[in-house]
């Protein structure tokens, strides 16, 4: 698999590596993989294939190499461009720094990108849930997910309090802990290129930039105002302010909006429908997309890429559970949408709109794992492996 242009060039057979996850990774990726292959032959009808190769991180490369992310793990993902992977371990507080994380630093993967919809028969805790249709651009990199952060009573938080208190008269209480927001218009703008474009191509009429530049006026403020920019200099003949729009209409072109992160909250869940793709930086990101996805049947029906300029990383988005690991319990739903992500990264839209199918038919079937099936009366509860043999069996009758 190659990149030229701005686009993946794929042969017939691309080697896509991959890393199980811990805890109920193996369970949830084994379903996964097959689906994936048996859409993959079902819309070639045996032409094409995905070889699959193993790459580690996680318990299980600390087990077998005695490192948590091996070099040649991302040495792998380098090469071969797209790799998708399961749930990794990371412990809160000390101990190793999140993987999911470092993965996004080294291979400079910018874009969190996160698709929330909802699909026809899954329980929702909202009266209305088929109005949320986002696609949710959080930048990756900066912001206080960038890991600098200095401990309380530490030499080093002590040395930076006394420099904010003579630079800014700081108001910082003794002992205090220290974390630093970066924020630069490089890193904001190309994930904000990168979500109108998406709007572009998808088809999608807005785009909205989501921050607390009230509060936090040059960090924020300026991802907001970088956003802006980014709009009147590079797609001026494909977008309109929110502020421009008048009676004539947008004219066909796609609106683009700002809104402060606290009231956005309110806003996607009662007036979800105004808004198709969104743009934030990283913390905001975090907790809007999983809000997003508690209205859709939750994390178990979220999927997610961490994604550059020619490499992706695909992931379920939510955590190990480890006391289901080995139980062939739980939804393999979030990596099997990931993988969905990931074919039309591809350009394979056919192998992805099939996976969407099988996933489709499986639930209004009431064909699902225990987290649906609790909530679905009348639901038939399979396992995880079950699961994946009935979209297998539905995704060829879309």
């Amino acid at each position: 698999m190659t990149w030229h242009d701005g686009k993946y060039v794929v042969a017939d057979d691309p080697i896509v590596p991959f890393i199980e996850g811990d805890g109920i990774g193996p369970d949830i990726w084994n379903a996964a993989r097959r689906v994936f292959d048996a859409a993959v032959h079902h819309t070639s009808h045996g032409t094409r294939r995905i070889v699959w190769q193993e790459i580690l991180a996680g318990e299980k490369a600390q087990r077998e190499t005695g490192e948590w992310l091996p070099a040649a793990t991302l040495d792998a993902i380098k090469q071969h461009r797209l790799a998708i992977k399961g749930p990794l371990t990371t412990p809160v507080g000390g101990g190793i720094r999140s993987l999911n994380v470092a993965m996004r630093h080294v291979l400079d993967l910018y874009a969190c990108v996160r698709p929330v919809r909802y699909y026809a028969g899954v329980p929702s805790p909202v009266r209305e849930p088929e109005k949320l249709d986002v696609v949710i651009f959080r930048e990756n990199i900066e912001d206080v997910y960038a890991g600098i952060e200095y401990e309380a009573g530490s030499e080093h938080a002590t040395k930076l309090r006394e420099l904010l208190i003579e630079w800014s008269d700081a108001h910082i209480a003794e002992g205090a802990a220290i974390g630093i927001k970066p924020m630069s218009a490089t890193n904001s703008k190309r994930l904000v290129r990168r979500a109108i474009q998406y709007a572009i191509d998808r088809g999608r009429p807005s785009v909205t930039l989501v921050h607390k530049g009230n509060i936090m006026k040059f960090t924020e403020g300026a991802f907001r105002d970088w956003g802006y920019e980014v709009a009147r200099e590079v797609f001026a003949d494909v977008t309109i302010l929110e502020n421009e729009v008048g009676n004539e209409g947008v004219g066909g072109r796609i609106i683009v909006k700002d809104r402060i992160a606290d009231a956005m909250f309110q806003q996607v869940l009662l007036r979800p429908a105004e808004y198709s793709v969104i743009a934030t930086p990283n913390l905001n990101g975090d907790y809007l997309s999983d809000a997003c996805a508690a209205q859709v049947g939750g994390l178990g029906m979220a999927p997610g890429a961490n994604i550059g300029d020619g490499v992706a990383l695909f992931e379920a988005t939510h955590g190990t559970a480890p006391k289901y690991a080995g139980q062939d319990k739980v939804n393999p739903a979030s990596v099997m949408l990931s993988g969905v992500m990931m074919f039309e990264e591809m350009g394979w839209d056919d192998v992805a709109a099939a996976v969407v199918t099988g996933i489709e038919g499986a639930i209004q079937a009431g064909t699902v794992t225990y987290d649906l099936a609790r909530q679905m009366p009348g639901a038939t509860k399979v396992p995880t492996s079950g699961f994946a043999d009935a979209v297998i069996e539905h995704l060829s009758k879309g």
